[in-house]
């Protein structure tokens, strides 16, 4: 068991069924009507042509060239072609996803097990098999969309950021926003996470070495060993410095999770300064990444390449409440169950007053999300080859009402993720995802459910893979 494993099981099902959809479906489905004459331009060589109703940038064309350009010596064995834009038929530009979903399974395995190295390999790959097949994922791997390159390159950017290879890592995220521009916030969420490892791994190094002095120094009152032979002077401007570095970074590393946010804020900032130069050469190529995707809005005069006057930045905060109840959806037995309601409770009646505040506030807040930023999209409304259009009729629109009668459920899915999150994950990073899924989502005023694919993985990986008792 291990990559090879998943490898196989995941190429068990894409084989077949790419060949079953590319024989029921022969022709351009929904938005690959856009997406393979593009490809094809540049299999062409015409790279100056550009469908102005694309409103990604071309990465997953650059990484279809590579692709076909591999296989473009076995593709003229099977099937002579006179010319490279022959091979860039639809079923081998699908296959450029099909592909990457199986790299996409092996990334997943590869940060499981980083995440959780204790894991067995039975259990790794097992969980990785049964993520690959999320659905919005697993039906985007037999089209040619950006999901699953989109995944694929964030997923890649986060493996060697947790190896702490920032420059590979930085790398990928540059050709991740160069597949969909939004992963510049999965580059900024990466880069956090980050330097939040790089902090406590700076703070364990400090305990261990309070915890076994070496031989010929002596421990100061603020926790810094001072070797016995070193002038006074020196050993009391060390004692200052790594004692504001291991108080700071005290609460990070403490196994008791009671501290609160601002606690755990204040000494990251502490540990940061203290760090400063090592955290501005580690991650100088995320701040380089940042400057030149701003230099692109700026270019360009919006974050969407094509079609800007129907992707144009709305505050759809409604969008951020429908990604908290089609995950908590899609982990039912994780949310909806009798233990995580249990749970819960015993949180929400161990300060019931505080409780009681923050449950009211969502309930308002969550309110006037609904009633002043739910969004109807043209494109929503007119399709109906999408679930979202059914969902929207049927149930959000279904009475003036219906949608207000939801809130409480956006809430109990909002406390049910961020309380399973929080049981494992520094409070820090629970914020950080927040604002992340937030920045990502509440833009967008077409309500889509592949846009939920990033988060949702994130989610699930930082769910579950810390704790052993959902896979046993």
């Amino acid at each position: 068991m291990g990559r090879i494993a998943v490898a196989l099981i995941v190429s068990s099902w894409v084989i077949p069924i790419s060949f079953l959809v590319n024989h029921i479906v022969p022709q351009p489905y929904m938005d690959e009507i856009f997406h393979v004459p593009q490809a094809r331009q540049y299999c062409a060589g015409n790279f100056r042509t550009w469908d102005p109703m694309i409103t990604t940038p071309p990465g997953l064309y650059f990484f279809s060239l590579a692709y076909i350009s591999s296989l473009f010596p076995g593709i003229l064995f099977i099937q002579p072609a006179s010319n490279f834009i022959n091979a860039c038929s639809i079923p081998v530009l699908r296959s450029t996803n099909a592909f990457l979903a199986v790299i996409c399974s092996i990334l997943v395995y590869d940060i499981i097990k980083s995440l959780k190295p204790s894991l067995d390999d039975k259990k790794a790959t097992l969980y990785t098999v049964v993520l690959a097949l999320y659905p919005l994922h697993w039906f985007f791997t037999f089209l040619y969309y950006t999901d699953v390159a989109s995944l694929t390159v964030v997923l890649a950017m986060y493996l060697m950021c947790l190896k702490k290879n920032y420059l590979s890592s930085a790398l990928f995220g540059a050709f991740a926003v160069l597949v969909r521009q939004t992963n510049i916030i999965w580059v900024l969420f990466i880069a956090c996470t980050g330097v939040l490892d790089l902090i406590q791994a700076t703070q364990k190094r400090d305990e261990n070495r309070l915890s076994d002095p070496k031989e010929g120094q002596v421990t100061s009152t603020s926790g810094v060993y001072i070797s016995s032979n070193l002038k006074r002077r020196k050993s009391d401007n060390t004692n200052d410095t790594a004692s504001h570095s291991v108080r700071g970074t005290s609460l990070l590393s403490n196994p008791d999770r009671s501290s609160g946010l601002f606690s755990e804020i204040w000494s990251i900032l502490l540990t940061s300064w203290h760090l400063k130069w090592e955290l501005l050469v580690s991650f100088s190529p995320f701040f380089a990444l940042l400057v030149a995707f701003v230099a692109f809005i700026v270019w360009n005069g919006s974050i969407v390449l094509g079609a800007k006057e129907a992707h144009t930045v709305s505050p759809h905060f409604a969008q951020l409440l429908y990604y908290a109840l089609v995950s908590c959806c899609f982990m039912a037995p994780m949310h909806f169950s009798t233990s995580q309601a249990a749970n819960l409770a015993r949180s929400f009646l161990k300060n019931r007053l505080l409780s009681w505040f923050l449950w009211f506030l969502a309930m308002i807040v969550n309110f006037l999300s609904v009633h002043y930023f739910s969004i109807a999209h043209p494109y929503l409304l007119a399709d109906n080859r999408h679930y979202p259009f059914y969902l929207w009729r049927k149930i959000i629109n279904a009475h003036w009402s219906t949608k207000y009668l939801l809130v409480p459920l956006y809430v109990y899915s909002w406390t049910s993720i961020l309380t399973m999150l929080a049981n494992t994950q520094k409070k820090v990073w629970v914020l950080i995802y927040f604002v992340a899924s937030a920045a990502v989502l509440i833009p967008t005023p077409l309500i889509e459910f592949r846009y939920y694919t990033i988060p949702f993985f994130i989610l699930v990986l930082h769910s579950h893979v810390t704790n052993d008792r959902i896979l046993q």
